[in-house]
């Protein structure tokens, strides 16, 4: 078996997509995966499965969560190995560990080619720092992400990808949960 993490995209904010975690670990068990523990009310769960891809798991998700919860919204899975070697990979150390959370990991459907973070980093109004690697993306909000132009729908514009953040302190305890799994 094999740990995973899985992030929702776009529940339980502002009352749109609303999903009840208790729900998500139901859907989980009549989907036959294990060890299902979610955190927080964000769409975070870590879970085991059979040795199969990330993206295969993310469309018997997607499947589920509009069968079983009536939502329609992406997933975005990634082994707990994988985890681990974004965390290592994250170009922002120190504002990981001074201000973690104003740093923002964002998995990606894809890996966004130079030229569209490029893009991105352009569009950039504020004091806000993008980089990318390979399906991940890394973005410092040193003035907070609530007040930041720099919005989802900007980035996937920008990178020509669907996205979901978290902060790194969210990041950090997902990998902590997946290590105890």
């Amino acid at each position: 078996m094999t740990t995973y993490i899985g992030l929702l995209r776009a529940v339980n904010l502002a009352g749109i997509n609303r999903v009840a975690m208790s729900d998500l670990r139901q859907m989980l068990v009549k989907l036959g995966i294990e060890g299902g523990q979610t955190l927080l009310q964000s769409g975070n769960v870590v879970f085991r499965s059979k040795a199969i891809s990330a993206a295969t798991l993310e469309r018997l998700l997607e499947d589920g969560a509009a069968k079983h919860l009536g939502l329609k919204t992406e997933f975005f899975v990634r082994s707990a190995e994988d985890w681990k070697a974004m965390i290592a990979a994250n170009p922002f150390p120190a504002e990981a560990r001074d201000d973690p959370g104003h740093l923002l990991m964002m998995c990606l459907k894809a890996a966004p080619e130079r030229a569209a973070v490029t893009a991105l980093q352009d569009a950039i109004a504020g004091r806000e720092i993008v980089k990318a690697k390979g399906p991940h993306a890394y973005i410092v909000y040193p003035d907070g992400v609530g007040r930041s132009r720099l919005t989802t729908v900007i980035i996937e514009k920008k990178l020509g990808t669907r996205a979901t953040g978290r902060n790194w302190n969210t990041v950090l305890k997902l990998n902590a949960l997946a290590e105890g799994l």
